[in-house]
C-alpha cells in the first residue's frame, strides 16, 4: 500500500464529509495508516470503518452520503471492482427477489451487456419501484463487496430515470469442470452478522465491523476445483450446499447441537464431496466462481493426492 493511495482514499473521504464536520485530510489519513499499517487491515475494511466513525461524529446515516461534488463515474456492470465507490449505470432490472427483510423495499439483479449485479434497495430510501424487464438511469449508486462479490446500493440520494431503449444484458456466467480437491476454512455451518446490511461471517462470535453479536446460521462450501491444468475457487452458498451435499440447514445445526462442535458439519461434507469430479455453472466474482447450478460427474480421484494437492495451492 503506498502512500498516494491512503492520500487518496483519505481526500475521497474528507470531500464526503466536508460539508458536515471540519476535517484534516491529514487526520484522515493517519487513521486509515494506523489501521492498514500498524494493525494489518485491509483497506477496503479500513475505509469503511474511518467512515463509520466519522458518520457517528456528524450524526448521519451510510445513505445520506454523497458521491461528492464532482459527478459519479458512469460504469458498466464489469467495471465494479470495489467498494465505497459512487457511480451511476444504465440498467435492465433482470430479476426481483423477495426481501427477507422490513428494511429492504427491493432487492434482485440488475444487468447490461457486460453481465448482472445484485442491488439492494432500501425501505427508508423511499424511491420509485422498479420493474422486471424495465431499463433504467441509476445516479448515485454506491458500490459493496463481501467474500469477492460485489453489489450496489440504492439510498434516498440515488436518482432512478426510466429509459426508452433497452438495455441489452450479456451472460457472465462460466462453465468449469473438475474434482473437488479442497474444502476451505470457513465451510460447512458457519454464523454471520445480523446487522442490517452485513452478511459478514463471524469469526469467535464477533463480527469485523460490528463486534460481538449473536450471528445467524448459514450453510456454505468455499472450495477448489481442480481441472488438471489450474484451479479454480468455487462458493456453494446455502441452496447449493444443500443441493450439493444432501445436508439442509436444520439438519446441520442438529449435527452440531448433539456433537457440541459446528466442525463436524464440514467433516460430514467433506467426507462425502471431496475427491468427486463437479461441473458447477455461474457467475465470477473476484477469484470466485459463484455455484448457480452443480452436477456431479462420474469418477473420484485418490485421496492421498487429493490432499496432496489441497496442501499446495
Amino acid at each position: 500500500m503506498t502512500e498516494s493511495d491512503l492520500r487518496t482514499q483519505a481526500e475521497e473521504i474528507h470531500e464526503q464529509f466536508a460539508d458536515q464536520l471540519d476535517l484534516d485530510v491529514d487526520d484522515v489519513e493517519e487513521r486509515l495508516d494506523t489501521l492498514v499499517n500498524e494493525y494489518k487491515v485491509p483497506l477496503n475494511e479500513a475505509r469503511r470503518s474511518v467512515t463509520n466513525t466519522y458518520l457517528d461524529e456528524a450524526g448521519m446515516d451510510r445513505d445520506q452520503l454523497g458521491g461528492g461534488g464532482g459527478g459519479n463515474e458512469q460504469v458498466e456492470v464489469a467495471d465494479v471492482d470495489s467498494p465505497e465507490e459512487w457511480v451511476d449505470m444504465r440498467v435492465t432490472v433482470v430479476e426481483l427477489w423477495d426481501p427477507r427483510a422490513d428494511a429492504v423495499a427491493q432487492v434482485g439483479l440488475l444487468g447490461d451487456e457486460t453481465g448482472t449485479i445484485k442491488f439492494t434497495k432500501w425501505s427508508k430510501s423511499d424511491l420509485p419501484e422498479l420493474e422486471e424487464g424495465k431499463s433504467y438511469s441509476l445516479r448515485n449508486v454506491v458500490t459493496d463487496e463481501y467474500q469477492g462479490r460485489f453489489s450496489v446500493k440504492l439510498n434516498r440520494t440515488t436518482t432512478i430515470e426510466e429509459l426508452d431503449e433497452e438495455i441489452e444484458v450479456g451472460d457472465d456466467s462460466i462453465e468449469v469442470e473438475g474434482a473437488l480437491v479442497d474444502i476451505q476454512s470457513g465451510s460447512g455451518l458457519i454464523k454471520r452478522c445480523p446487522e442490517e446490511d452485513c452478511t459478514r461471517v463471524l469469526q469467535n462470535g464477533r463480527c469485523s465491523e460490528h463486534g460481538e453479536v449473536e450471528g445467524e446460521f448459514d450453510l456454505r462450501i468455499k472450495g477448489v476445483l481442480d481441472d488438471g491444468e489450474e484451479v479454480t475457487e468455487v462458493i456453494f452458498d446455502e441452496e447449493a450446499t444443500e443441493k450439493l451435499t444432501g445436508i439442509t440447514l436444520e439438519e446441520a445445526k442438529e449435527m452440531a447441537m448433539d456433537a457440541l462442535d459446528t466442525t463436524v458439519v464440514a467433516d460430514e461434507m467433506r467426507d462425502d464431496i471431496l475427491g468427486r469430479y463437479y461441473r458447477v455453472t455461474g457467475p465470477t466474482f473476484g477469484r470466485y466462481v459463484l455455484a448457480d447450478d452443480q452436477e456431479r460427474l462420474t469418477g473420484a480421484v485418490d485421496a492421498d493426492e487429493v490432499l496432496i494437492k489441497a496442501r499446495s495451492i
